[in-house]
């Protein structure tokens, strides 16, 4: 049994729709696994202590390899390029580094291109403080004496020359009762006086005396007599 034209026409026509669809299916597959800007996020700049950097994590499932390089701009023009590295992305992302003495308020440019084929790229413009040392200095704390001797402080030479210690409430009391008790001046004369008979017994005492002195000189010559009388006998 012969095929006819008609349906050999009819056949190709049907093969190529087929072969068309299955083009078209397998682009917008491709299309869907390939790598793509929208891919690369997370791009920022961080801060280890002092040192900065420009990280980019790579959010590509289809796992292509890629050039990621870093540039910083200036007026809309690259200035420099701060590095470059190759990666494969992953569904779960993958973080690329690129150490960098950022600046604030600075721009940089990311480029992705996969082989000689640019995927695309993004702008980072910095924070407006740039990186900080952390501050390592622990505050001093003040040292506590060993003993009691040596938590005593000796006055300052200034503080105890000017002011000098005013007498306790005892030694002003015994230094009153001292010159309380103290003979005055009058009181001492009195006293000298008396001691030396200048008083009213005086007189009495001296009148006594001059009689005993006659009574015995008396006594002294009627002995003298009674002798001679005796020796001229």
């Amino acid at each position: 049994m012969s095929i006819s034209r008609r349906t050999a026409r009819r056949s190709v026509r049907i093969l190529g729709v087929a072969s068309a669809s299955a083009a078209l299916a397998l682009g917008v597959a491709g299309n869907a696994l390939a790598c793509n800007i929208s891919e690369f996020q997370d791009i920022k700049a961080t801060c280890d202590g002092a040192k900065g950097a420009i990280s980019v994590t790579n959010f590509d499932a289809s796992k292509t390899t890629v050039a990621i390089s870093v540039f910083l701009e200036n007026n809309g023009a690259d200035e420099r390029k701060v590095g470059e590295q190759t990666v494969q992305g992953s569904k779960e992302g993958v973080v690329v580094s690129f150490p960098e003495d950022w600046q604030p308020n600075a721009t940089y440019r990311i480029l992705v291109q996969a082989g000689t084929k640019k995927i695309g790229e993004k702008t980072l413009t910095t924070p407006a403080e740039a990186c900080k040392a952390e501050d390592t200095t622990t505050p001093s704390t003040p040292s506590t004496p060993s003993s009691p001797a040596e938590s005593t402080t000796a006055p300052a030479d200034d503080e105890s020359e000017s002011a000098s210690p005013a007498p306790s409430a005892t030694e002003s009391e015994t230094a009153a009762a001292a010159q309380g008790n103290a003979p005055s001046a009058a009181e001492v004369g009195e006293s000298n006086l008396a001691e030396t008979g200048a008083n009213s017994n005086t007189g009495l005492i001296a009148g006594i005396a001059g009689a005993l002195v006659v009574v015995g000189g008396g006594a002294v010559f009627l002995g003298m007599r009674r002798r001679g009388a005796s020796s001229k006998s």
